[in-house]
């Protein structure tokens, strides 16, 4: 990831003429009209892949009644799939000049999530770990190679951040083998050690010059992002409920479950969507909380998705778990992106403590749901849409009293 608090000038692309080969150097921040590119659309495309591989992993763990080691091995797979993704995605934004061999390069990250995504089940079933650090490998050093070359089209503090991203990213790659070789019991404190190092790279790499990301791009490539995500939600859901209406003709029990989930995840596009967030990223420490944060987000809002399956397996007697465990595989992922949310985005742009309130008392009562059985996902369906009608109302009836007050006030 990458961060800044200071401008960089604008560097106009060039219009015509495009040299296959060019510098790689910054782009300016105040960039009119920067919008996330075919290729960035794609490369979110093919890491979706590598995400929907891990919730139908996760699928499989909670409905065998493995819910903890199933939790930690999504927790480890989707870390090593966010951070790949959010370290191009802001690298991106600061350095993208599009071209041949840029476009190469980024090629073979996706080529590596790939990778990644084949190994996911055996890491979850055998917790066998080689293809999903050899997909995690290709992706990185494809990116030392970028950093390689922002280094050696630029001088001074520039290319002593350049060199510092390269090296620490090196550095960690060394450490995650441990995965391959650490007893079974070792390797979550091996995760917990390399996450944390992995994320005190940029901050050290930038702690003399600031990358020059763009707010608004930055801000649409994660809503990009997190519609994608919530898109292989649905569909996994979908495919969850046709299948157990055609193999259980169990269309009684899966509909309030259908119901219920599609309304979590409107509400959950209607609440992330709501607020302009490009204007809150102005510093280091709000741009890192916020970027870093999105792990929460993103991997929830995929649990979502993993959650609805199981409930719907649960109704038709395939998932090996109580009814109780099933409505939690929902509600909890739910609760946790709505306060996620709030915590990131919301709570920024809500004006007295009604407003503020809203998303974590709903977080509360999705939790509640959890335990009103077999209509418990329909419970936290209606109360996520009420919390979306709730919001909206008081900001409606706010911006009334707003546009009161200034026709009230006296001409001068």
């Amino acid at each position: 990831m990458t961060s800044s608090s200071t401008p960089a000038p604008d560097s106009p692309r060039p219009r015509g003429g495009r040299r296959p080969l060019r510098r790689l150097t910054a782009r300016g921040r105040g960039e009119a009209h920067r919008v996330a590119t075919p290729l960035e659309l794609f490369f979110d495309l093919c890491f979706v892949v590598a995400i929907a591989q891990a919730g139908i992993q996760l699928v499989h763990a909670v409905a065998e009644d493995h819910a903890g080691q199933g939790i930690i091995d999504y927790a480890m797979v989707f870390f090593a799939i966010w951070w790949a993704w959010m370290n191009f995605t802001w690298f991106a934004s600061a350095y993208d000049n599009d071209d041949i061999l840029y476009r190469i390069v980024t090629l073979i990250q996706i080529a590596g999530v790939l990778v990644l995504a084949a190994g996911i089940s055996r890491a979850f079933e055998d917790h066998e770990y080689l293809a999903v650090v050899l997909g995690y490998v290709i992706m990185r050093l494809a990116l030392v190679a970028q950093w390689l070359r922002v280094a050696r089209s630029s001088g001074g503090p520039e290319r002593r951040m350049a060199l510092r991203y390269a090296g620490g990213v090196l550095l960690c790659q060394i450490g995650w083998l441990g995965l391959l070789v650490l007893p079974e019991d070792a390797r979550p404190w091996l995760f917990l050690v390399m996450a944390t190092l992995e994320m005190c790279v940029p901050p050290y790499a930038e702690k003399d010059h600031p990358t020059s990301w763009h707010p608004h791009h930055i801000a649409e490539r994660y809503g990009l992002f997190t519609i994608i995500v919530l898109g292989e939600t649905i569909a996994a859901a979908t495919v969850a409920v046709k299948t157990g209406i055609d193999e259980n003709d169990a269309l009684g029990e899966v509909l309030p479950i259908a119901a219920g989930g599609l309304l979590i995840i409107f509400a959950a596009w209607w609440i992330y969507f709501v607020v302009p967030i490009h204007g809150h990223l102005r510093s280091n420490k709000q741009a890192f909380l916020w970027g870093y944060g999105h792990y929460v987000v993103f991997a929830s809002a995929a649990a979502i998705g993993a959650g609805l399956e199981v409930a719907v397996e649960h109704a038709v007697g395939k998932a090996h778990i109580s009814t109780l465990a099933a409505s939690a595989a929902v509600t909890l992922p739910t609760a946790l992106y709505l306060l996620t949310v709030w915590a990131l985005h919301s709570r920024y742009f809500k004006v007295g403590i009604a407003q503020q309130m809203v998303l974590p008392t709903t977080a509360l009562l999705v939790i509640c749901c959890t335990f009103l059985g077999e209509w418990a996902v329909l419970a936290a369906g209606l109360v996520t849409a009420f919390a979306v009608v709730t919001g909206e109302t008081l900001t409606a009836r706010m911006r009334a009293r707003g546009r009161g007050t200034a026709a009230r006030a006296p001409v001068t």
